[in-house]
């Protein structure tokens, strides 16, 4: 998997706009570009972002919240730990929930739905080929949204959007290989769920997730993201 670009996206002024910059961070932080141990400064990302100090502090009280950053009193925030077991497990919650999700809109997509499917995935194919990153993660985001539209699922759908978060989408964004086994399976299981093969959605649903995983820890382990906190750990033992 190929390293994004370092540049990183300018965010307009928005209400959420400390969602947008704690996604940011938790995208950094996941692909390894922020290991644990470093600290996240506040001028600087937000001059990075172009945006100011306050949504990045109010983000980082966020990631706090979830475990991602620690705060060292007059230092600023450290990124924790993120092990194997950590990311092995955020995927495995994305796929259960994802299943039952894409299972439910099975029984209910209807050949209007169907289309738009398909539609949604060539606009995925389209941004692939012509490597549009940004349109790449919307194209994607946009399927999985329609999918759970159709399930009628409001609250599991919810909980995945909490997973997901975790997801480091323009690392895959910057990946052929992902982008074309999505583009597959996504083609697999709009098949699938249009001749009510039910074994067969939840098949192509679990490999999405199952590639995502395999891809994310195949890019750590290249990039030595386990070896300093190893080292550290050995360190102080």
């Amino acid at each position: 998997m190929s390293a994004p670009a370092k540049k990183a996206p300018m965010l307009s002024r928005r209400p959420q706009l400390s969602e947008d910059v704690a996604d940011h961070v938790r995208g950094l932080i996941m692909s390894g570009q922020v290991r644990p141990g470093q600290y996240i400064r506040l001028d600087d990302t937000a001059h990075e972002l172009g945006v100011s100090v306050t949504p990045v502090r109010e983000a980082l009280l966020a990631l706090r919240g979830e475990g991602m950053v620690r705060q060292v009193p007059h230092r600023g925030y450290i990124v924790t730990d993120l092990s194997r077991a950590d990311v092995e497990d955020i995927f495995w919650l994305q796929e259960q929930i994802a299943v039952r999700l894409t299972l439910r809109a099975a029984e209910r997509a209807d050949d209007e739905d169907l289309v738009a499917l398909r539609t949604l995935c060539d606009r995925l194919a389209e941004a692939a080929g012509a490597g549009d990153l940004e349109q790449i993660i919307d194209a994607e985001f946009v399927f999985h949204r329609t999918i759970n539209r159709i399930a009628r699922g409001r609250k599991l759908a919810w909980f995945l959007h909490g997973a997901v978060r975790y997801t480091p989408h323009r690392l895959y964004a910057a990946d052929p290989g992902w982008a074309e086994h999505a583009v597959a399976c996504h083609r697999e299981l709009i098949a699938a769920i249009s001749r009510g093969d039910h074994a067969a959605v939840a098949d192509c649903t679990r490999r999405l997730y199952t590639d995502g995983a395999t891809r994310l820890l195949a890019h750590l382990d290249r990039i030595g993201m386990w070896d300093e906190q190893e080292d550290a750990q050995a360190a102080g033992a």
